[in-house]
């Protein structure tokens, strides 16, 4: 079946197994079309990182794609409803099928879902169609409302999506510099490659009209520099070492938040996605709120993906497995000769790592791409910080103030991390955990520190240690904190979300 016949041929089964999400039942379809078609899109994107060469992996592709989707059935959505001006203009009319006689939304939201996703994930194309199929959708104007979402998937895929004649995220031609303090491969898992080199600087812009960069991150002869190496080393190690005095709670916070584009898990736009899925519920939000908010949100991870990597290679910093290994100048490929060693340093340091969940005898690791900044904590920033706009904490005035006050959108989550399904890399299924949040704000903290748990990151890679701590060992109460330094992915997610909130999810000009 082609992409074009989905929304007609409603009565034609299904020939290949649905995914979990796209089996969803008529009702559930009919109740919320959108909240439907995020299921199949995160489903694509958990499949995507769970079989070998799957499409649009890694956290830049994949908050691209759901960007793409979302947006392709916002426009879809309200092309019928008008509640909202699109983000890119309508083809235009064809002769007798006006669009200003369109009714039949849940066709038109599905056929763009399934046009898009078809484009992104053509191997999965197969269970897009079947979606449609199980969406429970009438036949009353089907088929032109299901030409119409067509056309506008085709036109924001072909607008949006990475060119084949464009880098995208490899690394061919790149040259990683050998020189103190920038970042290499990962020495426990050589041959990793470096992801995204190119992607800040050719990725186009969505919906963001600033743009968005950040102060450097402080130099290694700094106070705080040695302040964050201090911190890592002791709370970020692997649990043999005799250096690291991370608490239960703390490595529970960094495998929580983890997605770290492992297999049945995909990558943290996913996991913002799933709680965004918990909040939009909790709110009783209509289908038109979630047609809108769910757009705002994904385009935001879009746009918080270019300008984090754009700025990842820009500093080109170190991660803390080499930073630790190689602090003394004596170290690494360009060091110089000395017969003493720097305290601070320990050449055969190593950190938690980010999980290589479901993979028995996998190996934790570093991901391979620049420290500065947080991938996590710029794409959960952006997220979260679009929800606390959405549902209007504050106003456009307090935040050009300065204002970042907490939410109270207080919410439980449980993480496919810790869902007492996923196992480690010795095979130990892991239990299952519910995990209370006070607010959104306090939700876009923890989730930046969750990386020094790992030892993946810096604590300036997330925010200003300055911002969020009241002396080194003591971390204030989520509710005080406002990030006031213009450090790290907080700070700069943060900036990503009220810039399309507040320009109104229109195509950028950049």
């Amino acid at each position: 079946m082609a992409p074009n016949e989905a929304v007609t041929n409603l009565q034609s089964p299904p020939t290949t197994a649905v995914s979990t999400a796209a089996t969803m039942s008529p009702a559930s379809a009919a109740a919320d079309i959108i909240l439907y078609w995020n299921a199949v899109a995160l489903e694509a994107n958990r499949e995507s990182h769970s079989v070998p060469n799957g499409e649009q992996t890694g956290p830049t592709l994949s908050a691209r794609a759901l960007g793409i989707v979302h947006l392709a059935m916002h426009d879809a959505f309200f092309a019928i409803d008008g509640g909202h001006p699109l983000y890119m203009a309508l083809p235009p009319s064809s002769p007798g099928n006006p669009i200003s006689e369109r009714t039949n939304i849940a066709a038109a939201v599905s056929a763009a879902a399934c046009t898009a996703l078809s484009a992104l994930y053509p191997s999965q194309r197969a269970k897009f169609e079947a979606a449609v199929l199980g969406a429970g959708i009438l036949a009353a104007d089907a088929a032109a409302s299901g030409a119409l979402g067509r056309a506008v998937g085709h036109r924001i895929f072909a607008s949006l999506a990475i060119k084949p004649n464009e880098p995208g995220v490899g690394d061919k031609e790149y040259e990683a510099s050998f020189a103190h303090g920038h970042h290499r491969q990962d020495p426990d898992n050589p041959g990793q490659g470096f992801y995204g080199p190119f992607y800040g600087a050719t990725a186009r812009t969505m919906a963001a009209f600033n743009g968005h960069t950040l102060a450097p991150p402080p130099m290694s002869d700094t106070p705080d520099y040695k302040a964050a190496l201090d911190q890592v080393i002791r709370k970020g190690g692997a649990t043999a070492l005799k250096t690291t005095d991370r608490l239960s709670k703390d490595t529970l916070i960094g495998v929580y938040w983890a997605y770290d584009g492992v297999k049945s898990i995909g990558t943290p736009p996913r996991l913002y996605n799933e709680i965004l899925r918990t909040v939009a519920r909790s709110k009783n939000n209509s289908e038109a709120d979630n047609a809108r908010l769910f757009a705002l949100v994904n385009v935001a991870m879009a746009d918080a993906g270019k300008f984090c990597w754009h700025e990842k290679y820009r500093y080109d910093l170190w991660r803390p497995v080499l930073g630790v290994r190689e602090h003394d100048r004596s170290m690494g490929p360009t060091g110089t000769p000395a017969s003493t060693l720097d305290p601070a340093c320990h050449p055969f340091w190593l950190p938690l790592g980010a999980p290589k969940t479901n993979e028995p005898g996998g190996r934790n690791f570093t991901p391979n791409f620049p420290a500065y900044p947080s991938g996590h904590a710029t794409f959960g920033a952006s997220a979260l910080q679009m929800i606390r706009r959405f549902y209007g904490d504050f106003t456009s005035e307090e935040i050009a103030a300065g204002a970042q006050k907490p939410d109270t959108i207080a919410f439980d989550f449980v993480s496919d991390e810790l869902n007492g399904i996923s196992v480690d890399t010795n095979g130990t299924v892991r239990p299952r955990h519910v995990r209370h949040f006070d607010s959104l704000w306090h939700a876009i903290f923890e989730n930046g520190l969750s990386r020094v748990f790992l030892g993946v990151h810096w604590i300036f890679d997330a925010f200003d240690a300055a911002d969020v701590m009241v002396d080194s060992e003591t971390f204030k109460d989520p509710a005080d904190i406002e990030y006031t330094k213009q450090v790290g992915g907080v700070k700069l997610g943060l900036d990503i979300a009220n810039d399309i909130f507040d320009s109104g999810l229109k195509a950028s000009t950049l």
